[in-house]
């Protein structure tokens, strides 16, 4: 009775991997030798969309499931403090302006001041050669034209700092005019919202995640082939996918191929065991038809991808591959 009880789960195993054996045998059996084929999901990265800025929500403008171009406003960060913050720091650039202007009119009267004790020195010399005027007066007059001559130095040197100072405020200006640019989330591409993260009124920390979305710019199923097929693989190269729940069949590109293998991972369904080292490979629905169908695109579908390999003679693709014209769908809630 123990013998019958454990001999009836092997017997049971080894039906369902004999039956998955001889399915997949008759479905390899159906490819031409120069096509490929792996199984795998369609896939999409997730971005978050985050505030740079720490402050509160002030309104979010998309909900779950809207569809978002790039972009596209999403949502709004109370900017109030940052309009207080800009109105003082250009009230700053004004002060410093004034500075500078205080600074050339400084050096102005310093060089007149120089100027004219240039001008009472030569006169001084002229009556010292005559012996009208004393060495001393002589001696006056060259002092009183270098300390004329220094304030002329000090005064350029308090324009060049007034100046330095106006730039650091138009410099803060335009920093806090960036902080208000960041008050407005907006999205970084196509795609589609899969979770709001906050409500208007709540407060988010610098990097708080606002919303999160699907980058719909770069839809691709990934698969997984074995160091035999994907040596021939190579960027660029047709491919097609078959979706599991209907009968259709969309144009591809491959887009990336692995450099380094890797063990065959368990969502891979291989008929060979000895096929231990397998190659990731993606492969990319073109845009414009992502963007044509829009609507129905969905991630987590699980379907088939093909890919030609390189040979000297391309295979032809199969019948049961041929492209399906989408338009011509009666019923297109597939896509």
């Amino acid at each position: 009775m123990k013998v019958r009880k454990l001999l009836l789960p092997v017997l049971v195993l080894v039906g369902a991997a004999g039956g998955y054996l001889w399915y997949d045998a008759q479905q390899t059996d159906l490819l031409p030798e120069g096509i490929a084929s792996g199984n795998g999901q369609v896939e999409a990265v997730q971005v978050d969309i985050s505030s740079k800025i720490a402050g509160r929500v002030e309104n979010v403008l998309v909900d779950e499931g809207d569809l978002i171009h790039r972009g596209q406003k999403v949502a709004m960060i109370d900017r109030r403090a940052l309009d207080a913050q800009k109105a003082r720091a250009e009230a700053e650039v004004a002060s410093a302006e004034s500075q500078v202007a205080e600074a050339k009119a400084a050096i102005a009267q310093a060089q007149a001041l120089f100027d004219l004790s240039k001008r009472e020195l030569e006169r001084s010399k002229t009556l010292h050669d005559k012996g009208v005027s004393s060495g001393e007066t002589l001696d006056v007059r060259v002092s009183d034209r270098d300390v004329a001559e220094s304030n002329v130095t000090a005064a350029k040197a308090a324009l060049v700092s007034a100046e330095r100072t106006v730039d650091a405020a138009r410099f803060a200006v335009e920093e806090i005019d960036t902080s208000l640019e960041d008050t407005e989330l907006v999205s970084p591409t196509l795609g589609r919202v899969i979770y709001r993260l906050v409500e208007p009124g709540e407060v988010v920390g610098s990097g708080g995640k606002v919303l999160t979305m699907i980058d719909l710019s770069n839809v691709y199923l990934e698969f997984f082939l074995p160091a035999t097929q994907a040596h021939l693989v190579a960027i660029g190269s047709e491919a097609r996918i078959k979706l599991d729940i209907a009968d259709v069949t969309v144009p591809a590109i491959v887009t990336f191929v692995s450099p380094t293998s890797q063990f065959t991972p368990k969502q891979v369904e291989t008929a060979d065991e000895r096929d231990k080292l397998m190659f990731r490979v993606k492969v990319r629905v073109p845009q414009a038809l992502v963007e044509k169908y829009i609507d129905y695109v969905k991630t987590g579908l699980r379907g088939v991808a093909y890919v030609r390999l390189a040979s000297e003679t391309p295979a032809d693709w199969p019948d049961s591959l041929a492209l399906t014209d989408l338009d011509a769908l009666p019923d297109l809630s597939i896509r």
